[in-house]
Formats: structure tokens, sequence, C-alpha cells
């Protein structure tokens, strides 16, 4: 005899929240709709012409199998 689950709690929606994705739809439509990302790709940029370089070199060392 097999019962088919119902959840009692509206916010479980099985494979995705959907109601979740749609917040965060919204909240970045507005983000974009203000006009916060160029400001925010300002903040974000290199402060020094070495930085985009020693980034680099700290995220391949991050990606390298450690050694035993």
């Amino acid at each position: 005899m097999s019962r088919k689950f119902i959840p009692k709690d509206p916010a479980l929606q099985g494979e995705g929240h959907y109601a979740a994705a749609r917040r965060h739809h919204g909240a970045a439509q507005a983000l974009v709709n203000v006009g916060k990302v160029k400001r925010s790709v300002m903040v974000a940029a290199p402060g020094t012409p070495e930085e985009p370089r020693d980034l680099l070199e700290a995220q391949c060392a991050g990606r390298a199998p450690a050694r035993r």
C-alpha cells in the first residue's frame, strides 16, 4: 500500500523553493534597475596593478593538490 507524501509545510516544495527563487530574482532585478551594479564593479576593481596577478596566484595555489 503506497501512500503519496503530502507535505504539511507549504514551504517544502520538492526540487526547488519557487517562492525563494522569485524573491531572489526580484531582488537581483531591483539591484540592476537601481544602478548599484556599476558602482559595485568600480568598488571591486583592483587597487593596484599587481592585485590581479596576486589573486590569480592565490587561486592557483588554492586549487593545487595538497602535498603529502
